[in-house]
């Protein structure tokens, strides 16, 4: 965005015009501020004031007859040089706490505890995007005896994220031979990434000159079956109901292109990878973005560290009218304690 300077006085117009609609919802006329804000100026010098910020790409006036409502690069302004942050609050941040240093480190689990927490937190959806697991390296990989043939196979992978998953067997399999079958896929396998894993996999069930003996065979059969190699990472997204009172959803076309919005997962996640550019929290709000352009709404967007596999995403999502001052210091935070969690626990 281009810089813009800005008189005092058409300053503080703008914060308060942006305050206003913020918490009115609706568009703001020069009356609404002179008798709302403490300005020592009259309704028509503060409506050359706002006409002056139309002009400068920083309000829109929706209706001839209507006032005033931020434009993109209005909110930006704000956020970058009006806006004043809220740290989040001691109860806020106890249950970002308590609900990250609780969680397991099975990584659905954490994305759906993670993305939910936020959108209750703030009103508006939640969204994680857990870290690309092809680059996840495998620590340990166990199978327990369940009931029959069915084993639970258990992998632990060098970042914390631990997996489980339910195995059916052609046979039943005493534990003692389970713990052998363990113990070479650790010694084999340990180090590698999934990536790494599922292509040597591969190449060993293809190769028809593989001489495999049988506790080889079968611990290749049992790693194909027990291992979760879709290795892209997996979309979470919690709170779009929270949505559905909002004023911005009252016509039911938006609706329906609100709930189409996350059909296709893929591209979300593409989506939001172009959205992310280093370190700190950015915000993207209507043409900014393909994700929030069609709905004109906003997205702030923080990535956290996954040791051992790179970066996931936390992100809010909902309408452009929203408290940017309180949201983006918490999905700053709960991003920072989430890598910050995953750091020191792995």
């Amino acid at each position: 965005m281009e810089s813009v300077e800005l008189s005092q006085r058409d300053r503080e117009i703008l914060r308060d015009v942006i305050e206003t609609f913020l918490i009115r919802g609706e568009p703001v006329s020069s009356r609404r501020v002179a008798k709302d804000k403490n300005h020592d100026l009259s309704a028509a010098s503060i409506r050359n004031s706002m006409a002056d910020l139309e002009d400068l790409g920083l309000l829109k006036q929706p209706h001839t007859s209507a006032g005033r409502v931020p434009t993109a690069q209005g909110y930006h302004f704000f956020i970058d040089s009006l806006m004043k942050e809220e740290t989040p609050s001691a109860i806020s941040r106890r249950l970002i706490d308590e609900t990250i240093g609780h969680a397991t480190g099975d990584q659905d689990e954490l994305g759906t505890t993670v993305s939910q927490l936020l959108s209750e937190l703030s009103s508006q959806i939640g969204i994680v995007v857990t870290p690309d697991l092809g680059q996840t390296v495998l620590r340990r990989l166990e199978f327990v005896p369940l009931t029959g043939s069915r084993v639970l196979c258990v992998t632990a992978s060098s970042n914390g994220f631990v997996d489980h998953k339910v195995v059916e067997l052609d046979d039943r399999i005493e534990r003692d031979e389970l713990v052998r079958v363990s113990n070479y896929l650790t010694e084999n396998f340990a180090g590698l990434t999934l990536s790494q894993i599922r292509e040597r996999l591969i190449e060993l069930m293809n190769d028809a000159r593989a001489q495999m003996d049988e506790l080889m065979n079968r611990a290749v059969v049992m790693a194909e079956k027990g291992l979760d190699l879709e290795l892209a990472p997996q979309l979470v997204v919690q709170g779009t109901e929270s949505l559905l009172d909002q004023p911005e959803l009252s016509d039911l076309t938006r609706v329906r292109r609100l709930l189409e919005t996350f059909t296709d997962r893929a591209k979300v996640v593409t989506l939001l990878n172009r959205c992310i550019d280093g370190e700190g929290v950015r915000v993207f709000i209507g043409e900014e973005s393909d994700l929030t352009s069609e709905l004109d709404f906003s997205l702030i967007i923080k990535q956290y560290a996954a040791p051992g596999s790179g970066s996931g995403t936390v992100a809010l999502f909902g309408p452009s009218r929203m408290a940017y001052s309180r949201l983006i210091p918490l999905v700053d935070y709960l991003g920072a304690r989430l890598s910050a969690a995953l750091e020191t626990t792995f």
